[in-house]
């Protein structure tokens, strides 16, 4: 898997954008991201699952898929192997990190709906 191949395949999500952060490219819907390409390194890119979907990959997968260390880690985010990822797995893994996204309201929704 290249990393064009990634960013074809996130980009072909519904209402996927492509933008950046801390200098990797990033895939979201409105603001919120939820994969990016180039970390740790070119070889890699990560999609934010829940921590649930993350155990079922990793388990699954584990050449492909790996919790990316820390804290960010325990939360879902899970680095991807380009090298070892085929297009079938990852477009399930970026459907499952973009529509994660739709499950959740907005920030500023919750906000609003607490006063």
């Amino acid at each position: 898997m290249s990393q064009s191949r990634f960013r074809k395949i996130a980009l072909s999500l519904p209402d996927t954008v492509e933008g950046a952060h801390q200098g990797h490219a990033d895939f979201r819907v409105g603001t919120r991201i939820f994969a990016t390409l180039g970390y740790p390194d070119d070889g890699w890119g990560m999609v934010k699952l829940t921590p649930e979907q993350q155990a079922i990959v990793v388990a699954a997968e584990p050449e492909i898929f790996r919790p990316v260390p820390g804290g960010w880690g325990k939360s879902g985010s899970t680095n991807v192997r380009l090298a070892k990822a085929d297009a079938t797995t990852l477009r399930s893994a970026l459907t499952m990190a973009r529509d994660n996204l739709a499950a959740r309201p907005a920030k500023r929704a919750r906000a609003a709906g607490r006063s």
